[in-house]
């Protein structure tokens, strides 16, 4: 089967999110099936420096698109597998230099606000792919299917209900709070159909909604877990889509598919990011001891402290639980809790945390404050850093997610796998693959980490405690630990689930 996979980020290329996690590597796992994948995605201008040369990558086509009141010229640029590390299967870069080679983050300026062009730059975008899923390029490669991912390819599927003989669509939902809306005038401005103005195509409450057009127009619409296909069919998660989401679950076009990891790139046994490698079957317990203590050390030395007065400090900190944070620093990701319970659990456990996120400034400053209240408590990097997320999930003892709402989520994966216990608030993907450590499911073997239910300061202070209290309990810990390791969230069962709908009679 040919598989046309569009996303606006993949990692290693370029990621600001779970989105480029997954955009990364199912397109691997589908090809791993014997499938014949393409992946496209903008050619920005930080994707183009990671190219090692020019010899990297080749046109295969050049046509021209109509934007807003202006033309386009487009070139695809092949990348020849093998040319970036991790990338298994051919890359099409979308070449619009006038779109896409800015400096940095893809949505974003560099002072945080939306570049003022979005709506423009992945309407444009969402041409191209419609006209490579039509083989209308000159590539002479006609995909059976496409996937498409978020609002940035969302006017994909309503583009190809216009066509007489279109690839079957899916559009994957990664996030609901990211709708795609924009005004009126950039539907006229991008000369788009008229056909597709109404409550049955892109119009939403008189604006333009990218994100609708995909709901509405996709063959099949899929979400990252099987709970947070369900709680977007209500009000609270749904962002006034209920209504759309639940016509959709009616028809049984809506379907749940938890994310995988990538299994190569998050393994404690080969990951060459960290100091010593170790599994569930070896050396577990001095793995994980030695990468805390090279933890804390780096963070020490990062914190300007000499190698002696570093020593001195790992010696009081090395038996001490070390709860590890790694993410967004924004409310959805109940980084406001945090903050709250944090000193209490400094005056009342011997507790230490590392915070490694950027996000809303004022909660960088807010972090990065209470690290220098509670020196040789609490460490932040204000920033993101590949590497160190891996140290975290190697050297850290718990990890820490208590979102208010996460589709997924890929981190108490990694978490999992790496021996670090999870402590969850239970919605979306994390409901899905955690399962708490109560009485019953210690003794019955199926504990992995921490769940609470109320996204509540108290409740999120009670569960720490409780994990708390279970780590000066080895036997028990270390059982917890090795039932999480022993999970799988390989992307083998999930990728052959996508492949059952590119398969299924519409």
């Amino acid at each position: 089967m040919k598989i046309l996979f569009a996303t606006s980020e993949a990692h290693p290329l370029i990621k600001t999110g779970g989105l480029a996690d997954v955009s990364g590597s199912l397109p691997n796992a589908l090809a791993d099936l014997k499938h014949k994948v393409r992946l496209v995605l903008p050619a920005y201008q930080s994707v183009m420096d990671k190219l090692p040369e020019k010899k990297a990558y080749k046109k295969v086509a050049e046509f021209s698109v109509s934007g807003c009141d202006r033309v386009y010229q487009v070139k695809i640029l092949q990348v020849k597998v093998g040319a970036v590390a991790g990338v298994d299967v051919p890359v099409w870069l979308v070449d619009i230099p006038e779109l896409f080679d800015r400096p940095g983050n893809p949505y974003l300026a560099a002072d945080g606000s939306d570049w003022w062009d979005n709506g423009e730059r992945f309407g444009v975008f969402s041409k191209v792919i419609t006209e490579l899923s039509m083989n209308r390029v000159g590539i002479k490669w006609q995909p059976d299917v496409v996937h498409l991912n978020d609002w940035q390819t969302g006017l994909v599927p309503a583009l190809l209900s216009l066509e007489k003989t279109p690839p079957k669509s899916i559009f994957t939902i990664h996030n609901m709070a990211y709708p795609g809306n924009f005004p009126k005038s950039l539907f006229e401005a991008l000369n788009l159909p008229w056909s597709l103005w109404n409550k049955e195509g892109v119009e939403f409450w008189g604006h333009f909604s990218m994100l609708k057009a995909g709901l509405i127009k996709a063959d099949w619409v899929t979400t990252v877990s099987p709970t947070y296909a369900t709680q977007i069919c209500h009000p609270e998660l749904a962002y006034g889509f209920e209504g759309v989401l639940q016509d959709r679950a009616a028809e049984g076009r809506l379907k749940g598919i938890l994310n995988g990891i990538d299994s190569q790139v998050w393994n404690p046994l080969t990951d060459e990011l960290i100091v010593k490698n170790y599994s569930v079957k070896k050396g577990r317990l001095t793995g994980k001891q030695a990468n805390k203590e090279a933890l804390l050390s780096d963070l020490c030395l990062y914190r300007g402290e000499s190698e002696k007065k570093s020593d001195k400090r790992l010696a009081n900190c090395i038996d001490k639980p070390l709860i590890g944070l790694v993410g967004r620093l924004v409310e959805q990701k109940g980084i406001d809790l945090v903050l709250e319970v944090i000193p209490e659990l400094i005056e009342q456990s011997n507790a230490n945390f590392v915070i490694v996120g950027t996000g809303d400034k004022f909660y960088e400053n807010q972090i990065t404050q209470m690290a220098k209240q509670y020196p040789g408590r609490i460490w932040v990097f204000i920033g993101y850093s590949e590497s160190l997320a891996h140290r975290v999930e190697a050297g850290a003892d718990m990890f820490l997610m208590p979102s208010r709402f996460e589709p997924c989520g890929l981190n108490q994966m990694y978490s999992l796998a790496y021996g670090t216990l999870p402590i969850v608030h239970h919605t979306g993907g994390l409901a899905d693959t955690v399962v708490n450590a109560t009485e019953s499911n210690i003794k019955n073997g199926l504990a992995t980490g921490f769940v609470f239910y109320d996204p509540s300061r108290h409740a999120l202070k009670s569960t720490l405690l409780h994990a708390l209290h279970l780590f000066d309990k080895k036997r028990t810990w270390q059982k917890i630990q090795k039932t999480g390791m022993e999970q799988s969230f390989d992307w083998k069962a999930s990728a052959q689930e996508y492949v059952s709908l590119y398969t299924e009679k519409n």
